[in-house]
């Protein structure tokens, strides 16, 4: 657009074009008496991505106070790029989880892959390096063309991006359901080490330092991406196509590189990530965190498209670029570090004492606004809640089990559904062992990571039941937050906080936002139960399309530090003769299970129960039997129950099997869902020390040498097959969907 044909203030009034970008009437009243003045098209263009749900949290700040935030080992809460906690020795994990759904919905490829970019920006600017990619994905029913093409591009830009910057993918999760058929959910989680003295932050401090741009060059690309995030998706939706931006991997390791160097000079001052809303809410926010303001002069950007204006400069959300603020005086220096990358480094602007955003353009100010009213003061609104009449509903239903005629066909058909099934169709496109740190590799409980130069590791994972949260958001939010530390704990580590990625429907209608303030609430209490604070994460509302709401889905990423490499414990059969024993009581409960929804084909009735006491004692127990070499092997019972648990610890286990007894009903005994129970195994020498320390902890069988899983109930035998054909359905099963 040039600069003549842009509207007056006075047109963008009478003609509500405010509307246009996502402002109501009152909001633009309230632009209106902060400048005493109407605003002008390019200050209008930053208050609405500024005040968009996406940048200003104004429909969930109320329930996001909630969330304990601080605990011994906080070195960074939320507020910054990323969160960072402390792990000893000087050293510190800084990571972060973010949504890209709506790019990724009309774009996948470009959206999944600049959802990773992104995310790894956020965690390097903090003066953190890299060391892992997670992700948490949902889509629809993989009978859809639609959604079986959303689903192969997504995972093929989450890889592309992750394998050319040289970034081990190495895990996650990913969930099938007809809720997300219109409005996938692409969620991109980025882990990094640090060293504390090596911490930033993005404030732009000092009077008269400079403002400096670096990386790529600015373009067209994802002007109001922001905006675009925070409105429902319809059949237009396609035309907003032009708002994804557009990825370069390459450009990012170089960008990568030269901020971690960057990071050692005392010249540094702040340094942030231009993400949602660009080279507005990186000048805006740095200039508001410091109590200071920013002069730009915007014919200094480096564009690659000619004829831009200054709204075009300040909205686009172009990749690969980053906002610095160094010492007066030292602008060479960076340069001649950024041009040894080959990456463009250009003072564009100084910091002031006024507290304004101030723009010039082509020798004008076009724009004048105060930092804060962009950043900070963004309305905030507390949204009418109202529980959803199916939730009584479904509340009154008593717990009963499904009708399952054959035990052993009905667990081939479980293992076959896409929520249960290998991921290796995924996982084998990320390369997860560039820079050889990956000690357990996608397929496990969670990701663990070697911490070089040291005993250390890093166990990592996304967990999220959205089922549970459909039936019960507060019981579902406490599961959530459990089922991480438990995926933690299986694997030898102490859980230390958690990053959240809240992703819900429209917040405006009253039924969205219960399940909100009920997911929050119960997300608040495991995580204060289970000593894990939330450090930072996003917030992805009006994930609906058409007006059909996907399932709520705060997904939940965990890091966990494992004192020692020799805890590392993964979730397969280690040796015939181990014992196996069920850790926790197993009760009726199928709401929101597989076998429901496979039995069904929809889900119904209460969630599984949990009691936070309960959980917490059984994790630290467990924790403690694997820190003092009692378990060989530990996984989480979930999806699918028992009998999916038996069978996944027997895959890949070359030739192990095993047998176990079980009591009452079979159908609760291997599919229940019930909360805070694992599968563990134990050598027989260790028995004894095993049941001592751990409560609740039943033996049922043990491992064999014959290749075969073998369930008895009540002394009959119930499962009788060899592990290959169990392993052959589960293996399989994506594959043979999308061929």
């Amino acid at each position: 657009m040039s600069l003549l044909l842009e509207p007056t203030a006075q047109d963008i009034k009478n003609d509500k074009i405010y509307r246009e970008m996502g402002l109501t009437d009152e909001e633009f009243g309230m632009v209106e008496s902060i400048l005493g003045r109407l605003p002008n098209y390019t200050e209008l263009g930053l208050f609405s991505v500024m005040w968009s749900e996406h940048c200003s949290y104004k429909n969930s700040k109320p329930l996001l106070k909630k969330f304990p935030v601080t605990g011994e080992r906080v070195l960074q809460g939320p507020g910054e790029g990323a969160g960072i906690v402390d792990i000893g020795d000087g050293q510190a994990v800084a990571f972060k989880i973010e949504s890209h759904n709506h790019p990724s919905a009309i774009e996948p490829y470009q959206g999944a892959a600049t959802g990773v970019g992104g995310i790894i920006r956020d965690v390097f600017s903090m003066g953190a390096r890299p060391i892992a990619i997670l992700n948490s994905l949902r889509f629809g029913e993989l009978d859809s063309a639609r959604v079986r093409y959303l689903f192969e591009e997504v995972v093929a830009g989450i890889a592309g991006y992750g394998n050319c910057i040289g970034i081990p993918t190495v895990g996650g999760e990913i969930q099938f359901d007809a809720s997300y058929d219109g409005n996938p959910l692409v969620n991109a989680m980025c882990v990094g080490l640090i060293d504390h003295k090596d911490i930033q932050k993005g404030q732009a401090k000092g009077v008269g330092n400079t403002v400096m741009y670096v990386g790529a060059k600015t373009g067209r690309d994802g002007i109001h991406g922001a905006t675009f995030a925070s409105e429902e998706l319809s059949d237009a939706s396609e035309e907003k196509r032009p708002a994804v931006q557009v990825g370069d991997p390459f450009m990012e390791k170089l960008l990568l590189e030269a901020c971690l160097e960057l990071i050692k000079s005392d010249a540094l001052i702040g340094i942030q990530d231009m993400g949602a809303a660009g080279l507005t809410s990186s000048s805006a926010e740095m200039a508001s965190k410091a109590g200071s303001g920013i002069e730009m002069d915007l014919d200094l950007v480096p564009q690659r498209e000619t004829g831009m204006t200054g709204y075009e400069m300040m909205l686009s959300e172009s990749q690969e670029r980053m906002l610095i603020v160094i010492e007066k005086g030292r602008e060479k220096e960076i340069q001649e570090l950024f041009h040894k990358y080959d990456l463009d480094a250009v003072a564009v602007g100084h910091v002031t004492d006024d507290h304004h955003l101030r723009l010039i353009h082509k020798g004008e100010t076009i724009a004048d606004v105060p930092v804060d009213a962009l950043a900070e003061d963004a309305p905030v609104y507390h949204k009418p809640s109202s529980e959803p009449r199916y939730y009584r509903e479904f509340q009154a239903i008593e717990n009963t089990e499904p009708e399952v005629e054959n035990i052993e066909e009905t667990l081939l058909k479980l293992l076959k559904q896409p929520t249960i099934a290998s991921k290796e169709w995924v996982y084998d496109q990320y390369d997860y062992q560039v820079r050889t740190n990956t000690v357990v590799t996608p397929g496990s409980d969670a990701a663990v990571l070697r911490i070089r130069g040291t005993e250390k590791a890093l166990a990592m994972t996304t967990d999220c039941n959205s089922r549970y949260l459909y039936l019960d958001p507060e019981t579902g939010g406490k599961i959530a937050v459990a089922e991480a530390a438990r995926n933690i704990v299986c694997s030898g580590g102490l859980p230390l906080a958690i990053t959240d990625c809240l992703n819900f429907g429209n917040p405006e209608k009253p039924e969205i936002f219960w399940q909100m303030e009920k997911a929050v609430d119960g997300m608040s209490e495991a995580c204060n139960v289970l000593n894990a604070p939330v450090i930072g994460g996003n917030v992805s509302l009006y994930n609906e399309t058409n007006g059909t709401a996907v399932y709520p889905t705060p997904v939940v990423g965990m890091v966990g530090l494992i004192e020692n490499v020799d805890h590392i414990t993964t979730q397969s059969f280690k040796k015939a003769g181990d014992l196996v024993y069920v850790i926790g009581e197993t009760a009726t409960e199928f709401g929101g299970s597989e076998l429901q929804k496979l039995v069904h084909g929809n889900i119904f009735g209460k969630s599984p129960e949990l009691d936070l006491t309960i959980e917490s004692g059984r994790q630290a127990q467990l924790l403690q039997a694997i820190q003092n070499g009692l378990i060989s092997s530990a996984h989480d019972l979930a999806e699918g129950g028992l009998a999916v648990a038996l069978a996944e610890s027997t895959f890949g286990t070359d030739g192990l099997g095993v047998e176990v007894d079980t009591n009452g009903s079979v159908i609760t005994a291997l599919f229940s869902e019930t909360q805070s129970r694992f599968l563990v195994s134990v050598d027989p020498e260790n028995q004894a020390a095993f049941e001592k320390l751990v409560a609740d902890a039943e033996k049922i069988g043990h491992v064999t040498a014959q290749s075969a899983l073998i369930i008895r109930n009540e002394g009959q035998a119930v499962v009788n097959r060899p592990v290959q054909d169990f392993e052959a359905s589960w293996r399989g099963a994506i594959a043979c969907l999308l061929s």
